[in-house]
């Protein structure tokens, strides 16, 4: 893959982008929401998972919220609130499956933090079942459940096996299947990132053709440590990433606060609404608020 600013060149000379608009989210006064996933439906509502904290706090936790209008949404009262960050949903055998970054004391060092990933049913929106928790140290797990029942499961090791952060891929025939151990063995794809950049997948789509896309981020740190995130799609072929591309960035979108001066520069992908020709990318800006851009469908020449 090519690296991220080289990507980015390609995107400032190719890219085509909408009008932004901010997400309001009521019910949550005096805390920030985002990192947020696309609006899914589940109980007969339109609901955005999205993650919420303190501007000067790295504690978060995972609220739904329901829409109120195209631009509006409202904590809903009495629904479970997990401690959590960065939280994702998806379908498999027509459950809600919701997904998030649990951090904890890491063991090796107690003055730092790790992560790890934990997976939960959501039976009612009060309802949920803990299933599976990734390995420790893993973040930007997802899953996707193709029309012939398969389950596609990318991950994201770091260190020696994936540097700042690569993407592994395997596939699972029910989520009986999905183990740490097969989480943490799963091999890397082809054309992953450069040692210099790291990222991640964010969601999974089966075009319409039958072609695997995904919607991820690529990211690096300048010389000043300062962080970049950008939206990127890829196809997934073969086990390979291809055709990677830069969609967004964050001059894209309105101004807003920034959580930290070295996080000005952050889009965290949520997830896509696409429709014929146009899409709307939901994400997380600069750590402490969320907006939607509309833009071309990135997928739209094969076939949405």
């Amino acid at each position: 893959m090519l690296s991220a600013r080289e990507l980015l060149k390609v995107s400032r000379e190719t890219k085509k982008v909408g009008s932004s608009k901010k997400i309001i989210f009521n019910g949550v006064e005096g805390f920030d929401v985002y990192n947020i996933t696309a609006p899914f439906q589940f109980d007969g509502q339109k609901l955005i998972a999205g993650r919420v904290e303190k501007r000067e706090s790295e504690s978060s936790f995972v609220a739904f919220f329901k829409e109120v209008n195209a631009f509006t949404y409202e904590r809903i009262e009495g629904a479970t609130e997990l401690q959590l960050q960065d939280p994702f949903v998806t379908f498999i055998d027509e459950k809600l499956i919701l997904g998030g970054v649990e951090t904890f004391a890491n063991p090796d060092d107690y003055t730092k933090l790790s992560w790890r990933t934990n997976f939960y049913v959501v039976h009612q929106l009060n309802e949920v079942e803990h299933i599976i928790t990734g390995p420790n140290g893993m973040k930007d797990l997802r899953l996707k459940q193709l029309r012939n029942g398969e389950i596609i499961v990318l991950t994201r090791p770091q260190g020696e096996k994936g540097g700042h952060g690569k993407i592994g891929y395997f596939k699972i025939r029910s989520l009986h299947e999905l183990t740490k151990e097969r989480m943490d063995s799963a091999p890397l794809l082809q054309g992953n990132f450069s040692d210099t950049d790291w990222g991640g997948a964010n969601e999974i789509y089966e075009l319409e053709n039958g072609e695997i896309a995904v919607l991820g981020h690529i990211a690096f740190f300048d010389e000043e440590n300062n962080r970049h995130y950008y939206p990127l799609v890829f196809w997934l072929e073969n086990d390979t990433i291809s055709r990677p591309k830069i969609i967004a960035e964050r001059a894209d979108f309105l101004d807003s606060p920034a959580k930290r001066a070295d996080l000005i520069d952050v889009v965290f992908s949520g997830g896509l609404i696409m429709g014929p020709s146009k899409a709307i990318l939901y994400a997380g800006i600069s750590d402490a608020s969320a907006q939607y851009l509309e833009l071309d469908n990135p997928f739209k020449k094969v076939g949405i």
